[in-house]
């Protein structure tokens, strides 16, 4: 599968995508200065507003300049709706459009990827890496790192609103906590963002941008077609740039950080993945892997919404004027209501007694509006994003066609396991305990969505068909096990299994999805997988024991 395309550029390393993985990996495979580093990416700068503005997060995630614009094909069990599958392509990838908040994941998710087969990925091997890459600021001491690349802040919760919802976790008989990224996930507390000195802290700003002043990185806009391999081995990359194809050779390696859909796609184009299926779309078989492409999970959420009885949510901010001067007051100073996703609380909790971690998050936010910015609430209101974090459903990634310029088949599967349905009604029915607590007596007035009639498990089910929606966590396409296990597609380095020189560092990787956010997990997989590349020593366990709840079998709370 060689290549007679005249060579564009040549490097030790070659990586596919500048996204939360892919610029961590470049900025440690290139910061020794020993080894030359190239980064591949078809998207462009990110220097506007829209990304740069963190409560304009809505935009950018639907612009095409910056997004792949992906869409799942008809959901069956979704009554047959088309669900947005956004994907960054922009200098930073999804950390560049996605909404900021940070989360690492609950450290029984680790354990997980551990007994799956991803040795050396347990929680005491991947915590040292989330404190290396980190500067928190607000975070708790010892748990978080202090000098990282990626600062992880706290918005001031200045609406009393956000106050309201932590003190009804507490009046519910939740737990609380003061850092759900430290020792104690569990509880109502603050929401964390990557945001710092008023702009959106993206894994371009924090890694990609410090790193290409060195004379050893290059950043190449094309788009990647395929691996070029001599036998097994990947030599480099076929890409089309100015609608030339060329190819972008690798001495060493070359390293897939294309996102849980592009990863798997490039793999199949280059004959890694389930022989039938590329044989149909007439590809030649490198290596039968049957598990690329499939293991596809995400994260679903509904939003419960409440019209506010006091004028103290953010909807006068909604309008035309108000818009302009939030964004020339952030234009100026970088501070203000522009300064924040507005994510500023959250909480983790279980579902019941018996469940070990939490299975449920919630994000709160001061208004009545829709993630994607459409359809707000025409009254002050308020709301929380909420879903279960370990649905049993899988999808897959598939080619729609051999052409690399065509978008993947993306086939989620949501819903399609029973579990799934008593999920999201005891997520409805415990957010609707939580807005019913004290704290928010002075402010719940009628429930805007689902609405205060919509009860019974049939109504409840009708409201989630229609209404639910992504969070936008897509993982697993590509996922570590063991080299023995049919259905893994890398070994617990990243190296694909079947081929030589070839790797994959982003989420696709992860053997299942991690509780919350997958920003923060992506660029800890991208930190970790440098060190195995390069073979240096693992940074030291960490065998501390994180917060579980004492009496979880017997308690919900």
């Amino acid at each position: 599968m060689t290549d007679d395309a005249s060579v564009l550029a040549e490097a030790d390393y070659v990586i596919v995508g500048s996204g939360s993985a892919g610029s961590a990996l470049a900025a440690r495979l290139s910061e020794s200065g020993r080894h030359s580093v190239i980064v591949l990416e078809h998207g462009g700068s990110d220097a506007g507003p829209f990304i740069q503005m963190p409560a304009a997060l809505s935009y950018p995630m639907n612009m095409a300049r910056y997004d792949w614009g992906y869409v799942t094909e008809p959901e069956p069990h979704l009554g047959g709706r088309r669900l947005a599958c956004p994907r960054g392509k922009v200098i930073g990838g999804s950390s560049s459009i996605n909404g900021m908040v940070y989360v690492r994941g609950h450290a029984q998710d680790y354990e997980g990827w551990a007994q799956a087969g991803a040795r050396g990925w347990a929680w005491r091997d991947v915590v040292p890496y989330f404190r290396r890459m980190e500067t928190s600021h607000g975070g708790e001491a010892g748990w978080r790192g202090e000098d990282g690349p990626l600062h992880v802040s706290r918005g001031p919760m200045t609406n009393p609103l956000y106050r309201a919802f932590i003190e009804a976790g507490r009046e519910a008989g939740y737990e609380t906590t003061d850092d759900y990224n430290g020792r104690k996930q569990e509880g109502f507390g603050p929401m964390e963002m990557t945001v710092w000195r008023g702009r959106r802290w993206s894994a371009a700003n924090a890694y990609l941008k410090p790193a290409l002043k060195r004379r050893n990185l290059r950043l190449i806009r094309c788009l990647v077609e395929r691996v070029v391999f001599d036998g097994r081995k990947a030599v480099g990359v076929r890409v089309r740039q100015t609608g030339r194809p060329r190819t972008v050779r690798a001495r060493r390696e070359v390293i897939l950080a294309a996102s849980s859909i592009n990863s798997p796609k490039l793999l199949m184009l280059s004959g890694i993945g389930p022989a039938a299926h590329l044989q149909e779309h007439g590809i030649e078989v490198l290596a039968d892997r049957p598990g690329v492409g499939g293991n596809l999970q995400d994260h679903l959420e509904i939003y419960i919404q409440k019209i506010c009885k006091e004028p103290v949510s953010l909807y006068p901010s909604l309008n035309l004027a108000a818009k302009a001067w939030i964004g020339a007051r952030w234009l100026f100073t970088k501070t203000g209501l522009g300064a924040t996703n507005h994510f500023e609380a959250a909480a983790f909790i279980r579902s019941r007694a018996g469940i070990e971690y939490p299975d449920i998050q919630y994000h709160f936010l001061p208004v009545a509006i829709r993630y994607d910015g459409k359809a707000p609430a025409k009254s002050h209101g308020f709301q929380v994003h909420v879903g279960p974090m370990r649905s049993p459903s899988r999808g897959r990634v598939r080619l729609a066609a051999p052409d690399p310029a065509a978008a993947p088949s993306i086939q989620f599967n949501y819903m399609s396991n029973e579990k799934d349905w008593a999920d999201f009604r005891t997520c409805i029915r415990l957010s609707r305990e939580i807005f019913a607590q004290p704290a928010f007596e002075r402010f719940a007035g009628p429930e805007i969505a689902p609405g205060d009639e919509v009860t019974t498990d049939e109504a409840l089910d009708d409201f989630i068909r229609g209404a639910v929606e992504s969070a936008y966590h897509p993982c697993g396409t590509c996922r570590m096990g063991d080299p023995d296990d049919a259905e893994a597609v890398v070994d617990p380095e990243g190296r694909v299994i079947g081929a030589d020189g070839l790797r994959v560092a982003d989420s696709s990787v992860f053997p299942r999805i991690t509780n919350g956010n997958l920003n923060g997990p992506s660029i800890m997989v991208g930190e970790k997988m440098a060190d195995h590349i390069l073979g240096r020593d693992l940074l030291p366990p960490d065998d501390r024991e994180p917060w579980l709840h004492p009496d979880w079998e017997a308690r919900q709370r």
